[in-house]
């Protein structure tokens, strides 16, 4: 008989993960990482790995979907960087996604779309090109305008500070999970 695997979620130390959220399949969260009520992480086609200090608002949805293609079986795990937002009603399935990114409200960033380091995707624009988008791009507009910016988005540590400390008054947490220590 051969073994099943349990999906699991793992969050780290300091997030603050509201039970409201929808969590499926292997998904670790890192620390300081704040997930809204209705949120939803759905890992699928392989696990989801998020990093440190990330905000993911009301009705967003990341998403690592099943693939068809069978050739890329090995690299299937999503790997989010840190201090990257992800707003109300926006769409993730890119399979990288670097550090200090913005993806706006009811934007949607495809499967073959990378996000590099401090990139913009703007309100409702879909960004669906099999690209490696390069560092400080911003996406805008009704027509998906691009230009770079100078300098990256400055991190949303006020915003993440006040939440830590207000979510937990009207919303219940996930605990984080504890590393299991090998006795010797």
């Amino acid at each position: 008989m051969a073994a099943t695997h349990k999906p699991s979620v793992k969050i780290g130390a300091g997030a603050v993960v509201c039970v409201e959220a929808e969590i499926k399949g292997d998904v670790t969260i890192g620390p300081r990482t704040v997930i809204h009520p209705k949120a939803r992480i759905v890992a699928e086609g392989g696990p989801i790995v998020i990093g440190e200090s990330n905000l993911i608002e009301e009705q967003a949805l990341i998403i690592n979907p099943k693939s068809d293609d069978k050739d890329n079986r090995e690299s299937n795990t999503m790997t989010i960087g840190s201090h990257n937002v992800f707003e109300v009603g926006c769409r993730c399935e890119a399979m990288r996604v670097g550090s200090n990114n913005i993806v706006e409200a009811r934007a949607l960033v495809g499967r073959n779309t990378e996000l590099s380091n401090g990139c913009i995707i703007g309100a409702a624009c879909d960004v669906t090109s099999h690209e490696v988008l390069p560092e400080n791009t911003v996406i805008f507009g009704g027509n998906c305008n691009r230009r770079v910016q100078a300098e990256r988005p400055p991190p949303q540590t006020l915003q993440l500070d006040f939440l830590m400390k207000i979510l937990p008054n009207y919303h219940h947490l996930k605990k984080a999970t504890r590393p299991k220590h090998v006795d010797k």
